[in-house]
């Protein structure tokens, strides 16, 4: 399988999810932003950082980019798309996806109007492509490290993410930016577009990282691409 990684002018984050999904087994895709096409991959990160510096708004201007043209279309073109192309949206990529539509909701500046970085619980509650080797409930350590993490969204779209299991993860042992009812990760209708606030390509080896408990979200994905 062949799962693209995204970089953006101000990634920081994009080698270490390439080298995430060489780890669990997968050919990893530089792609970058000025592309067109996706290169054959399977799925798509976009990983960590300041894309074009984060001016107007995180992710504001890397939704114009060429390559996210294209990863709106294959992943089904919004929020009610269904059997799209898997996408990850790690901490910049999420602020990215909900500015492309493929995601509802915002990211805003955190509450402590500081960034935070830290090792950050969190419980996994919903099953999705990228999430499969989790069961739901499950408690994971996975590294936070934001300034604008806090996730907000009105009550009616709030009310939907619950009702219809697209709460990915939730922040356990104190919420560290604020997030509407403590998300920290959701999921599109369809449940083949993740955003999460949570860095799990820094949660791949305890060697170098708290755990490796990030490693289920990319190891998920190579199961659910796997034919049948």
């Amino acid at each position: 399988m062949r799962i693209g990684v995204v970089s953006f002018p101000g990634s920081c984050d994009d080698r270490d999810a390439l080298a995430a999904v060489e780890l669990m087994g997968a050919e990893p895709v530089a792609l970058w932003h000025g592309d067109d096409d996706l290169g054959g991959a399977d799925a798509a990160i976009l990983p960590g950082g300041f894309s074009y510096g984060d001016y107007l708004r995180c992710g504001a201007i890397a939704r114009f980019s060429p390559v996210m043209r294209e990863i709106v279309r294959l992943a089904g073109g919004g929020p009610s798309g269904r059997g799209g192309l898997p996408v990850l949206g790690i901490c910049n990529g999420f602020q990215v996806l909900c500015e492309s539509h493929l995601l509802p909701g915002a990211l805003v500046r955190n509450d402590v109007r500081r960034f935070v970085c830290r090792d950050q619980w969190l419980r996994i509650e919903a099953r999705t492509p990228w999430t499969t080797g989790y069961a739901p409930g499950d408690e994971v350590v996975i590294p936070i490290k934001n300034g604008e993490g806090g996730f907000v969204a009105d009550r009616r779209t709030l009310d939907e993410l619950e009702a219809e299991g697209r709460v990915v993860a939730r922040y356990l042992g104190g919420n560290p930016n604020g997030s509407a009812r403590d998300i920290a990760g959701i999921a599109n209708a369809g449940g083949n577009v993740v955003g999460l606030m949570p860095h799990p390509e820094h949660a791949v080896d305890p060697l170098t990282g708290p755990s490796a408990d990030g490693l289920g979200f990319f190891t998920s994905v190579l199961a659910s691409l796997a034919p049948a």
